[in-house]
């Protein structure tokens, strides 16, 4: 039973492994500091925000956003933290909101990792205050409790921070909002209201009385989730789940750099006008810094229905978003949100159908007279003619919401740019290097069995925040059971290097490079492209030496920034020391990997992504049972995915499995050489 806490009040935690849910009226920066016995906070080492969102056992969003989920695992914390205690704060600058006031109240809840609420706390009374504590975990004789705080800081994070005995507060709440401020981009607003019909999917008429229950809502996130979570193992910290999405659909996780502020549609580049101060009387003005509007530019009007009473047509970038891209990514969300539900209420019917005729038959055959005779058999009959109707109405609600979606999706996927299309997709033979980063990735499609050719992009936040593992072991889907294994090896590194070609072509020129890990030289074939094109950092590195060699190299890169965030003294680095993000492509693991190296990958697939060092890994799980549980974490880690359609991913909300389509290029086409060329050229012309 859910506890509702009021100020003051505390509460015992049932376990250690929690999430804690942020909602809030309008974006806030959420954090989390560590303090001893006593309280204090020791150094800024022991507080996870925005600038450095992860510490051992506690992970925060980087971002301002309406909505946060924090991961806490308390028996990961240091043996002298006795508290851990959540902040909230207001970003300065944003044109938004300056005190607590003049917002909805911000409510927290504290669950399990199921979703679970153990805890919530709605923390009215605020006015002036621009920070708050909202709530603290705390160790007391052994066990954790949760308590309900609210203390709030008219004087914002420096207060906050001084008060639990930081020094250096005032710079330490400076550089946070300073993170935050670079990413005001990318700040994630309140989901907008939905509409009276309750669902994106727009009907020529109202809900038929055949349609089924709808599947569970999920809960607002900080940003969509933008791929499923493993059906095989439990949500990470680092996700924030969907996002299958895409994810979750959509759905999505903090952290990710969205694209440049552009002027809304309709606006001219060249005029800026200043966001217009709140009064009491009037509403807030929420004005984006860089932007003349305070909400994100509303969806473009949809094309008039072909005739009176039928469904409106789709377009492309039908949902809000400062930029093209930012709407197309929040409607393929959409579509896959919509796709979700409206197969969850098929599937619900149909249970409730059969489970019907089942009841109705237990009824009339209860009495020994009916089992006989022709009455029995028309009861018979007459259960199965209802449970047929209902299915049948409900599969022709489910029929017109699929010709709607997959309507949709004849107009999204031409629209698509480059980092959200498959390769099939003509803009990739006009792709130009960009010179800014993408909101996101496709690393494949996603569907389900009630309409296989209904596939919705999934899409992964960039920049990565956990590594990915290409299966290329005999997995349960029948395509992989039926492909030799030689031949499901090769085929899993070509899929890694069609994801390392699109990583390579969506950064700007020299800000990503690709190291490779062939102990064996397996993957010469499939490796070719890549190093025909010259686009690698180095030769694949082959045999003990070469694996030792790339791995000491990224871990150095890994511990001496690391050090340099942490110590606030990145101009301190080492001048032959790459700061571009790096990728780490590992062949046939674990050959050629002894206890040390084993040791050393798992260290960057848990502490690079935070750094810019992202894991792409070639294994067969089976593989490496040689190594015990001691690998167990490592795949937890990363999002699994196969170089063969298998339906092993499941989304959060209604629980799917659902199907995984990898990348593929069309049979014949050179478009992959054509990618690479224009990354080498970008090079060359930007001269590195």
């Amino acid at each position: 039973m859910t506890a509702e806490l009021v100020r003051g009040q505390n509460h015992t935690l049932p376990q250690t492994r929690l999430e804690i849910r942020v909602s809030a009226g309008s974006p806030v920066v959420a954090g989390a500091t560590l303090g001893d016995e006593n309280g204090t906070v020791r150094g800024v080492e022991w507080i996870a925000h925005p600038g450095a969102h992860r510490l051992p056992g506690l992970e925060v969003s980087r971002q301002a956003a309406a909505g946060h989920r924090l991961a806490v695992d308390l028996e990961a914390l240091p043996d002298e933290v006795h508290r851990v205690t959540v902040l909230l704060a207001l970003p300065t600058g944003a044109g938004g909101p300056t005190r607590f006031g003049a917002t909805a109240a911000p409510f927290v809840a504290v669950t399990g990792l199921d979703g679970t609420e153990i805890a919530t706390f709605t923390l009215t009374g605020l006015d002036a205050e621009s920070a708050v504590s909202a709530l603290e975990l705390y160790r007391r004789q052994g066990a954790w409790k949760v308590r309900a705080v609210g203390q709030g800081y008219a004087a914002g994070l420096a207060e906050m921070l001084a008060d639990q005995g930081l020094a250096g507060a005032a710079e330490l709440a400076a550089s946070i909002q300073e993170a935050v401020a670079r990413s005001l981009a990318r700040s994630v607003a309140p989901p907008p209201p939905r509409t009276p019909e309750g669902d994106r999917v727009r009907h020529a008429s109202g809900p038929s009385d055949a349609h089924p229950p709808t599947a569970p809502q999920p809960q607002p996130t900080a940003h969509p989730p933008t791929a499923p979570q493993s059906a095989t193992h439990p949500p990470s910290a680092s996700q924030p789940q969907p996002t299958a999405h895409p994810s979750t659909a959509p759905q999505p996780t903090a952290s990710q750099p969205q694209p440049t502020a552009h002027p809304p549609t309709g606006t001219d580049p060249g005029t800026q006008t200043a966001p217009a101060a709140p009064t009491a009387a009037g509403p807030i003005n929420y004005a984006h810094p860089r932007r003349q509007h305070a909400a994100p530019p509303p969806p473009p009007p949809a094309a008039p229905s072909a005739e009176p009473g039928q469904a409106p047509q789709p377009v492309a970038g039908d949902a809000t978003g400062w930029s093209m891209d930012e709407r197309l990514y929040n409607q393929i969300w959409g579509m896959f949100e919509d796709l979700a539900r409206s197969a969850a209420a098929y599937r619900s019917a149909v249970d409730f159908a059969e489970s019907r005729m089942g009841q109705e038959l237990d009824r009339s055959l209860s009495d020994p007279r009916n089992r006989i005779g022709g009455t029995g058999d028309r009861a018979r009959e007459e259960a199965r003619a209802k449970r047929d109707e209902l299915i049948a109405r409900a599969r022709e609600v489910l029929d017109r919401d699929l010709a709607q979606l997959a309507a949709e999706a004849a107009v999204v996927e031409p629209a698509l740019p480059a980092a959200y299309a498959g390769w099939d997709n003509p803009v990739w033979h006009a792709h130009r290097i960009p010179m800014e980063l993408p909101m996101a990735l496709r690393i494949g499609d996603l569907h389900l069995p009630e309409r296989t050719d209904l596939r919705i992009p999934l899409l992964v936040r960039l920049p990565l925040e956990r590594g990915i593992w290409v299966d290329s072991g005999r997995t349960a889907s029948e395509a992989a059971a039926l492909m030799d294994t030689d031949r499901l090896r090769r085929l899993a590194m070509e899929t890694t290097v069609l994801h390392a070609a699109r990583l390579l072509a969506v950064y700007p020129p020299g800000e990503f490079s690709v190291h490779v890990i062939d102990p064996a030289g397996s993957a010469a074939g499939s490796l070719a492209p890549l190093v025909d094109a010259g686009v690698l950092a180095g030769p694949p590195a082959a045999g003990p030496g070469g694996v030792a060699s790339v791995l000491a190299h990224l871990t150095r890169r890994v511990d001496l920034v690391q050090m340099a965030v942490r110590a606030g003294a990145a101009d301190a680095l080492p001048p032959d020391l790459d700061t571009g993000e790096q990728l780490l492509v590992v062949n046939d693991f674990p050959h050629g990997f002894d206890d040390r190296a084993v040791t050393q990958l798992r260290y960057l697939a848990d502490e690079g992504p935070s750094v810019g060092v992202h894991l792409l890994m070639v294994a067969d799980r089976e593989d490496a049972s040689a190594y015990g549980p001691v690998l167990d974490p490592l795949w937890r880690s990363l999002l699994r995915i196969t170089p063969v359609a298998d339906n092993h991913l499941a989304d959060p909300w209604v629980g799917h499995a659902w199907t995984y389509e990898p990348p593929a290029t069309p049979p014949g086409s050179r478009v992959l050489e054509q990618v690479l060329a224009a990354v080498t050229a970008a090079r060359r012309a930007a001269g590195r």
